[in-house]
């Protein structure tokens, strides 16, 4: 009897200890198994802002007011000047509220005169070598760090990728080799948020799709463009066909399609563009936002 006596104490014991783990549990804060959303703000072209958090970058900064500069020679409709339209906010209204600054590359239509003036010039800046390192600091700019493999900022990890900004057939001619350079694409990471990679200025290529296999990003931005040089054929940016690419390489993300409407060597249009998703049936996954368009990603 006694016995039994304690086998029954133990066992209201341990009912007592299970209900109060249980209990604890239900009311103990929920950690976040799913990714946190960002916020992405188009602003025009290749310009971007995206929010982790409490931290902002500014991404590939174009500023300047419409028909500010002569259009890129030697390239489709040259004779048109960028950019085509003016921002959706004023150049201040765009730099507020920015931590940092990622520049893919120097071109006009991804860091120009204007965002030059603007940007203060202690704001730190993300490049893609030393030698966009040097050209920047040359212009003031006392904080630029060049982007490696996981590079640290407010407890976000940039990671740099590569590609080509043109065809094999375009880098073969020394001189049009030297006008594209080098641009890089990145890849933004940080707990509990999804990982977003801006592909950047190039062609589809093995780094686009090592990167896409590698990092499992949640957010593809495409620069879209199909951006034509005069008498070459094929394009020194994505095009239409990349996002169906895209999205066989990354079935999980979201496709945010830029670089459109702006300067006067892109192809492809908006326009264009929606109409090719809407009859691909890829709608839902590729985004095509208005200038200013702010999306939660």
């Amino acid at each position: 009897m006694k016995n039994k006596a304690i086998t029954i104490l133990f066992t209201l014991g341990l009912a007592t200890i299970i209900n109060s783990t249980n209990a604890l549990a239900e009311s103990a804060p929920t950690l976040h198994s799913e990714p946190q959303q960002v916020q992405f703000q188009h602003i025009r072209n290749a310009t971007s802002k995206l929010t982790y958090g409490d931290t902002t970058f500014l991404i590939d900064p174009m500023l300047a007011k419409k028909d500010t500069y002569s259009g890129f020679a030697g390239t489709y409709r040259s004779e048109i000047r960028i950019p085509m339209i003016d921002l959706p906010m004023s150049a201040k209204a765009v730099i507020d509220n920015v931590d940092a600054v990622i520049v893919t590359h120097t071109h006009l239509d991804h860091w120009d005169d204007a965002a030059q003036s603007v940007i203060p010039k202690t704001m730190p800046l993300f490049v893609q070598n030393e030698e966009d390192a040097n050209t920047i600091r040359a212009q003031g700019f006392k904080d630029v760090r060049v982007l490696g493999i996981k590079t640290q900022f407010n407890g976000i990890s940039l990671t740099k990728t590569g590609g080509q900004h043109g065809t094999d057939e375009m880098y073969a001619i020394p001189e049009l080799a030297k006008l594209l350079g080098e641009a890089m694409g990145v890849v933004l990471q940080a707990d509990n948020y999804s990982t977003v990679y801006f592909v950047g200025d190039t062609i589809w290529r093995n780094e686009v799709e090592n990167a896409l296999n590698e990092f499992k990003p949640e957010v593809v931005v495409l620069n879209t463009g199909d951006a034509r040089l005069d008498g070459l054929e094929g394009s020194i940016i994505m095009g239409e066909q990349d996002t169906l690419r895209t999205i066989k390489h990354a079935p999980q993300a979201n496709i945010v399609a830029v670089h459109m409407d702006t300067v006067n060597h892109a192809a492809l249009t908006r326009k264009e563009l929606r109409e090719f998703v809407q009859e691909e049936g890829i709608e839902k996954q590729v985004l095509i936002p208005e200038d200013g368009e702010s999306l939660k990603l």
